[in-house]
Parts: C-alpha cells; structure tokens; sequence
C-alpha cells in the first residue's frame, strides 16, 4: 500500500509541476528584444511615435513575487485545502504585464547625412560650346534609379518586414488567455489512518480554471496593436523618403562628375592649342623658354586634373551601384541620362508647399497616427486595471474509501476567483500613457515647425541658387570669356606676353568652376525641396 501510495503522489507532483510550467504568462504576450540589435525584434524603422517606454503592461507589482512568493504565474494560488479550493496563477491578481512591441523609447530618427562628391580642388575647366551632354537615350534615368532602388536596395528590403512583423504582434494581442487544469491529491497520510490516527479519505481532484476578460483587455491590445502598425507603415514610408534622398545626392553626384570630366577634357584641349602655339611663337623668338615651360606646367595640371575628374565619375558611380544594389563589377559601366540644368518651371507659392509637406510628409503622418496609438494606449491601461476572472469546474473529485472498506465515491464543484482591485488598479501605467498623449503631441508639434523651417530653408536655396546660376550665365562669365578672347588675341598679336594671357585664363577657368559648382548645387537644391515635401513636385 505504501509503494502505491508514493507512486500516487510521485504521478500528482509530476502532474502538477508540468500544470505549473503551462500555467505560466496566461496571458497573450507581445515580446520585444534589444532595440536595433542584429537579429533583435527592435524596430529597424526608430522609435514609434506614441509608443511610451511601458506601453503595453509594467503594471506595479506585476512580478507576482508578493502573493505566491515565485515567478508571476509560477505557482498557482490556494486559500485552503479541498474540492473547491481556487487554483489560478499568481497573474490573476494583477493587471496583465505585456511587453510593447517594438518597444523603444520615443523619439526622431535622424537621417545620417551622406557625403557628396566635390570637383576637385586643382586642374583647370573650360566651358563647352553647344548643349549639354544628357548621356545615351538609354541610359539610367532618374525614375528608373528611383525605381530599382525601391525594387533592390537590401536596406529597404530588411525594413520591409518590420511590416508583417507588426501583423504578427496584432496577431498576438488578439489571442485569448489559456484556460489552466489543475490536479491534486489530497489528505494523503504518511503511512495510513488507524482507528489512534483517524483521518480524512484521501481525495484525489482534477479542476479547469478558465479567465474571462470582462474588462476587454484582448480588444484593447488588438486596437493598440493595429494602430502601431499603421505608424510603423508610415516610417517605411518615411525610410523610403530618406532613401531616395540619398539617391538625389548619388545621381547627382554622376551627372555632376560627368559634366566635370567634360569640362576638364575641353580645358586640356584647348591648353594643348596654347602649347602648341607657345611653341611655334618660341621657334621664332618671340617667346621665352619660361613661357613655354609656364604653358606646360598649366597643361600639365589640367591633364592631372581630368584624370583626377574621371576617377571621380567612376567613384560615383559605385557609389550609385551600392544603392542599386548592382554588382561591383557592373557599377562602373552604369551610364545616366540626366541634366544638372534646371529646365523646369517653378513650384508652386511656398504656402501651398508648406500645407503639401505638412499633409503629406510620412514622418508627420507617423507622429499624428502615433497620438492615436498612445491614445490607445490609455484605453489599453484601463482596461488592464481589473484582471480576468477565473471560473472554477471541478468536474472529477475522487474520495479514497478503501482504507474503511466502503464504496469511493465521486463528486464534481464549482467556484469563481475574482482579484479585488483594492491596492493596484494599475494607477501607475494610467498615468504613464495619458502622459505619453501629450507628449507624443508635443513632438509632433515639434516636428510640424521643423518641417514648415525645413520647407522655407529649402525653398530659398533653391531661389538664391538659381538666381546665382543666372547671374553667372548672364553676366559674370560671358564677360569672363569676352576677357579671355580679347587677351588671347593680344597674345597672339604679340602685344602681350603669355604671363597676361594665362592670368585671364585663370580668371576663365575660375568663373567655370563657379559655374558648374552653382548650377550643381541649385540641381540638389531642386531635389531637397522633393525630400522635405515628401513627394515630387521638381524633376
């Protein structure tokens, strides 16, 4: 009798431990990992605007350690001994304790700025005669670049799925709480009972615990959820907007050292007709060694300067492939068809461009949605003010009478466990989430005046730029050149030695310089005011 006895309570303590390990975390969690760390379930997107730092639970107390001395749910709890005692987890008596998802604290998510490619600093340009080359009429425009990036570049890829992740953890916040068995033997003696030693029959229980949400903390969880999905799908939207923007700075980057290498390749040529005419004027004595040698040195240096030049192009256009994602081997045979010149009209008043960035810029519409998730957050801590109550069946109690040699009979019991919200009415995480409201808004107001600041900056750059690329078109250079010809022709004619006539040269070639850097610039001008707009009004 005393092997099956110990046998009996051997199979409850196993049954009971495996109860135990089930019983724990009840209910539907959403977990979350290190922010942004490699394989981490942090948001590769930022923070989430409206997302507090205890979104979705750290309700006081929610360890369980205070009631059932264990892990939150470890050890179920038991006033008394007998058929309808309560067996429920530690977590029934507190509001529930669910991680956020994709839970970060909140914040901007600045764009890291990229280096753009400049000119280089030595070497001499002159401007072309006739229309700017726009490359091969196929080649690479900017809409297809846009397009292939969207389509190949990894980076975008990776944060794609923060998408469907975010579905998951909707997925999960609508899943119900598990119902808790629970078996037990009771009344077992220690050898047995004796008419000296009486005791009760020893009673062996088998009880189903199931929770139900009365205060409809699933649904909240599932509105919290839903809601950060749209503000997650917002910040794709709003990675997209940084991506192209880099890829305005690559492409320009080409088509700017393209023009560079143009600019260089005519400046050699035409020094190569100096040289030669140097040359033949100090064959008739009516130039000096030293000018010969100060023709050669200025040759010398453009030459350097145009391989310097076409090094560049070939840069950038690994640089392009790298946000293609084109193959090493393949970015540098990468041909565009573009212009740095501006041939577009205007865009339209700056106030409709303010109203356009403020109503339409994704990082904006993320931190309005982001209001209604931390809003929805308020309504989630609420809800997790009252924990779920637990109904008790007992449908198999089974009395041991064999020791008195009278009939075991079976019983069945009913009970209900409800948590008293006297102390923790999740107080703290109520007051976390409305504070989180407000300041989710005042980020957001934040952020629409550094936008309207963004869009006035961007809209004067591109007005002073293009008032400068006139300016220099109109005026400054045709007068540079006129000064070159008209020197050059004294050169020719003997009244002035080439020390003058490579001075005005030099003046030339700086106007050149300044040409192309301002007409490069107005072209990323045009593009930046794309980026803070959010969309393209400038081709």
């Amino acid at each position: 009798m005393l092997r099956q006895i110990l046998a009996r309570v051997a199979l409850v303590a196993l049954s009971t431990a495996a109860v135990s390990e089930c019983a724990r975390a009840q209910g539907p969690t959403i977990e979350s990992g290190p922010s942004s760390s490699p394989g981490g379930e942090g948001s590769m997107l930022g923070s989430v605007p409206g997302m507090g730092g205890n979104s979705l639970g750290g309700s006081p107390g929610g360890g369980g350690g205070v009631l059932s001395g264990g892990e939150q749910g470890g050890a179920p709890i038991s006033g008394r001994t007998g058929a309808t005692a309560p067996h429920v987890p530690a977590s029934a008596f507190n509001p529930s304790n669910l991680p956020s998802p994709n839970n970060q604290p909140s914040g901007f998510a600045a764009p890291i700025p990229r280096p753009t490619l400049n000119a280089p600093a030595y070497g001499s340009y002159s401007m072309p005669s006739g229309p700017e080359d726009d490359g091969p009429p196929d080649g690479l425009t900017l809409d297809q670049a846009i397009e292939q990036l969207i389509k190949g570049s990894l980076d975008l890829r990776a944060k794609f799925y923060e998408i469907p992740q975010a579905q998951a953890d909707i997925l999960n916040a609508g899943l119900r709480s598990n119902p808790v068995l629970y078996a037990d033997a009771q009344l077992v003696p220690y050898g047995r009972y004796t008419r000296e030693r009486p005791g009760g029959q020893t009673q062996y229980d088998l009880n189903v615990s199931y929770p139900l949400d009365l205060s409809r903390k699933r649904q909240a969880r599932t509105l919290y959820a839903t809601r950060a999905k749209r503000v997650i799908e917002a910040q794709y939207q709003d990675a997209v907007r940084l991506a192209i923007d880099q890829l305005y700075s690559a492409f320009v980057d080409v088509l700017s050292a393209r023009q560079t290498v143009r600019y260089a390749e005519f400046s050699v040529k035409g020094l190569n007709q100096l040289y030669n005419v140097t040359m033949e004027l100090y064959k008739r004595d009516q130039n000096t060694r030293a000018d010969v040698y100060r023709v050669q040195t200025q040759l010398n240096s453009a030459q350097v300067g145009l391989i310097d030049a076409q090094e560049n192009l070939r840069k950038a256009k690994r640089s392009l492939g790298v946000l293609l994602n084109y193959p090493p081997d393949k970015a540098e045979s990468i041909e565009v068809r573009g212009t740095i010149q501006d041939v577009a009209a205007p865009p339209p008043p700056a106030d409709e461009l303010i109203r356009m960035a403020l109503g339409l810029r994704p990082d904006v519409v993320s931190y309005r949605l982001g209001v209604k998730t931390a809003e929805s957050n308020v309504r989630l801590q609420l809800a997790n003010r009252f924990s779920d109550v637990y109904v008790l069946y007992q449908p198999y109690t089974f009395q041991d009478n064999t020791p008195n040699g009278t009939k075991s009979p079976t019983s069945w019991a009913l009970g209900v466990t409800v948590p008293l919200p006297l102390y923790n009415r999740n107080q703290g995480g109520i007051a976390r989430a409305k504070l989180n409201v407000t300041q989710t808004q005042i980020q957001l107001a934040t952020l629409e005046r550094q936008v309207v600041t963004d869009v006035q900056q961007a809209i004067k750059e591109y007005e002073v730029t293009r008032t400068m690329v006139e300016r220099i078109r109109k005026e400054i250079e045709p007068a540079a050149r006129q000064v070159r010809d008209d020197t050059h022709r004294l050169y020719l004619g003997g009244e002035v030695n080439v020390v003058v006539f490579l001075g005005a040269q030099r003046e030339y070639q700086d106007t050149v310089k300044q040409y192309l850097d301002t007409v490069v610039r107005h072209r990323r001008a045009m593009l930046a005011l794309n980026t803070v707009l959010g969309q393209r009004v400038l081709p």
